[in-house]
């Protein structure tokens, strides 16, 4: 079974950085998910069962955290003792803000008009920002130290991911 104390990069046998490679990350887990799966246990003792489930789980949670970008930056972070995404903190810059609730006021009009054009124009800037915050954070949180930064530019991505997946929901309400 699997060492329940290892962080989820020494699960992986993966070097605790932001940027890696993710076929790695897909092969390691194929891998323990072979050697952890519930069904090998199906005829094993009760406790020797619900540890194969809890080391799956386990695989699985871990492997969906590093395969997010938000989710790995936000690891990361809380590895070196930050909850950038914590509820009480909920501070953005202004400029920022401003910046989403013009996104949003486009994307309304898009949707109203059933723009799919619009909709299209508006996710591929909205995910060349978050591209260029994923470069940013990458930079930032391979370094040894944490900074103010890597935590400001987490919560920027985690908002402009939500803003990407709801244009895209948009996009296929008015493709249907």
């Amino acid at each position: 079974m699997i060492d329940f104390s290892q962080d989820y990069f020494a699960l992986f046998g993966l070097p605790a950085r932001y940027r890696f490679d993710p076929a790695e990350l897909d092969a390691a887990y194929r891998k323990l998910q072979t050697e952890v799966h519930p069904d090998r246990f199906a005829s094993a003792g009760d406790d020797e069962r619900r540890l194969a489930l809890q080391s799956s789980s386990r695989v699985n949670e871990a492997y969906r955290a590093l395969r997010s970008p938000v989710e790995r930056a936000n690891y990361l972070l809380l590895l070196r003792g930050v909850d950038a995404l914590a509820e009480t903190d909920t501070a953005l810059p202004p400029e920022f803000l401003e910046q989403q609730l013009e996104c949003r006021e486009s994307m309304a009009e898009a949707i109203v008009s059933r723009d799919a054009g619009a909709l299209t124009a508006l996710q591929k800037s909205v995910e060349g920002a978050a591209a260029e915050l994923e470069r940013t954070l990458a930079e930032q949180l391979d370094l040894p130290e944490t900074t103010e930064d890597a935590r400001a530019n987490l919560r920027k991505l985690k908002f402009l991911s939500k803003v990407a997946a709801d244009i895209a929901t948009a996009i296929a309400e008015i493709d249907d």
